[in-house]
């Protein structure tokens, strides 16, 4: 028999996490789904991993195609490290309850129920952490982990709506088809045809730092950005320093670790100066006028410090807006207590932009994905 869960943590917010990132996956979480994942997590016990897998299969999944995505999700969330057996035979009856290791290597039997609790709630407790730490100060296990992470998550492109229409079962009145369907049954009334108006998705065009003093988010934001174009056939992504380099093609390797090398080996200016308003200058002057950033959703990933002309810099930020459906810069020092926009750079840029939001963390990488998709 399972010992009741200790009041060392509130179960709520841990499972209510576990349902936001699951949506950001790419499985339909609705909140009635939500609330029935809570439901039956009460009555089996968080204490017990194996039932709350289950409640949340039968609770959270709509179909076959969310069961791998599940599965994924779950172990990065409850079992960060690998320790517990791999559930991947989801046509198998529900099997007993497996003994969770011990930190010494002993059985959950033999080490007692209560040391499997603990490792449990500390596992989850630990990924929770590791949400809100900041990747810069993360060690190479660490980072390990978090790479996991990103490999759940799944960013939702933003759409607009095109000038065509499309049948629909509910929305505007469509005359027209109405009108024919009741010619073919030679005037008798029928019922009324409807339409709304198609949509597309946007491209989102992600402009990422790699100068020196971002050097410590780099490989986060790049990883970051393989999610956008794994996941996105519009989305686009450049890096700035001294010069700009359009990494896209090296991203779309599917094994994130494969695309962060040639990303790595296409650009020259690793680790080098900042001169942002030249680089975007140069952006806008040979892609983005002529189309890629006009309607778009463009991403700026830069800590905003310019080391040339801060004017410059406002004077192309002036004219991304004019031309993108939306801009969004990315700070990682904008979650930090005590930080301010004082930095010449970020100042000069600011009037120019939509979203200013924080980039330090997976908690805020999940907060972005959240703002872009609804951009």
């Amino acid at each position: 028999m399972n010992t009741p869960m200790t009041s060392t943590i509130d179960p709520l917010p841990l499972l209510l996490g576990f349902t936001r990132a699951l949506k950001a996956a790419g499985v339909p979480v609705t909140p009635d789904r939500a609330h029935g994942f809570v439901e039956a997590t009460s009555l089996v016990g968080l204490d017990d991993q194996q039932a709350t897998y289950w409640a949340g299969r039968a609770t959270l999944c709509a179909g076959p195609d969310d069961l791998t995505r599940f599965d994924q999700v779950f172990e990065a969330w409850f079992d960060p490290r690998g320790d517990l057996p791999r559930r991947r035979d989801s046509g198998l009856p529900m099997p007993a309850a497996p003994s969770v290791p011990s930190v010494d290597g002993a059985s959950g039997d033999e080490a007692g129920e209560d040391d499997g609790d603990d490792v449990l709630r500390a596992a989850a407790t630990a990924t929770e952490v590791l949400r809100h730490r900041d990747v810069a100060a993360l060690d190479a296990a660490e980072r390990q982990r978090l790479a996991a992470m990103f490999a759940a998550l799944r960013p939702t492109a933003p759409v607009r709506r095109t000038a065509r229409h499309e049948a629909w079962h509910r929305g505007r009145l469509d005359a027209s088809r109405t009108m024919r369907d009741s010619l073919r049954r030679m005037g008798e009334p029928g019922d009324l045809a409807w339409r709304r108006r198609r949509v597309r998705p946007r491209r989102v065009v992600l402009l990422v730092d790699v100068s020196g003093s971002m050097s410590a988010y780099a490989d986060a934001l790049l990883r970051l950005s393989h999610r956008f174009v794994d996941t996105q056939s519009r989305a686009e992504v450049f890096t700035l320093g001294t010069r700009l380099t359009h990494v896209t093609r090296a991203l779309r390797h599917r094994d994130a670790d494969r695309a962060l090398i040639a990303a790595g080996e296409a650009v020259p200016d690793w680790s080098g100066g900042t001169r942002l308003g030249e680089t975007l200058r140069v952006f806008l002057d040979r892609w983005g006028q002529r189309g890629m950033a006009r309607g778009s959703v463009v991403v700026v990933f830069s800590d905003g410090w310019e080391r040339g002309d801060a004017a410059l810099l406002g004077e192309q930020m002036a004219r991304l807006q004019r031309i993108a459906h939306h801009v969004v810069w990315v700070n990682p020092h904008r979650g930090k207590p005590g930080y301010e926009p004082v930095q010449q750079g970020i100042a000069a840029a600011l009037p120019f932009v939509d979203d200013f939001v924080a980039g330090h963390s997976m908690a805020t990488f999940e907060q972005l994905v959240e703002v872009v998709g609804r951009a």
